[in-house]
């Protein structure tokens, strides 16, 4: 059962993205959890639990960028409700957040913490902010030299 989880959040992110995609067709330029039928919310908040919707709110405030390099290596910064910078991995679903530490691994509660979850929401939905970097500066930011 245990292994399960990821492809239902998989097929989460998945209907996620189709449906903002057909919506998104509109003129408004502002994200709107509207455009996120309340059925996907539901199944957002019964799998990823209390935060589902700071995540959602993340994604709201364009929180998470995606910093490229030329060599193609990507790593995701996400802005905290505390205006923290997080510097997450999503390859590895690792954020250096006193939440994820706590929740995900100690206590095993929970599968992501928010700011990993805003990142899949911002890819899912297209509105990651994009942002290259050197080679050199992503090797900084993986070694925890830098903050970009």
């Amino acid at each position: 059962m245990h292994s399960l989880l990821p492809t239902v959040a998989d097929q989460l992110f998945r209907d996620i993205q189709k449906t903002y995609q057909e919506t998104s067709q509109s003129k408004a330029t502002v994200i709107n959890r509207a455009k996120i039928p309340d059925d996907l919310l539901i199944a957002l908040k019964f799998i990823f639990g209390p935060c589902a919707l700071p995540a959602l709110d993340l994604v709201d405030q364009r929180s998470v960028t995606c910093l490229s390099s030329p060599s193609g290596r990507k790593v995701f910064q996400v802005t905290g409700g505390s205006g923290r910078l997080y510097t997450c991995f999503v390859s590895c679903h690792y954020c250096p957040c006193p939440a994820f530490a706590h929740t995900v691994l100690r206590k095993n509660e929970g599968l992501l913490c928010k700011h990993i979850l805003a990142v899949y929401l911002c890819q899912a939905m297209g509105v990651t902010q994009q942002d290259s970097v050197t080679d050199q500066q992503v090797s900084m930011l993986l070694s925890g030299t830098s903050t970009t």
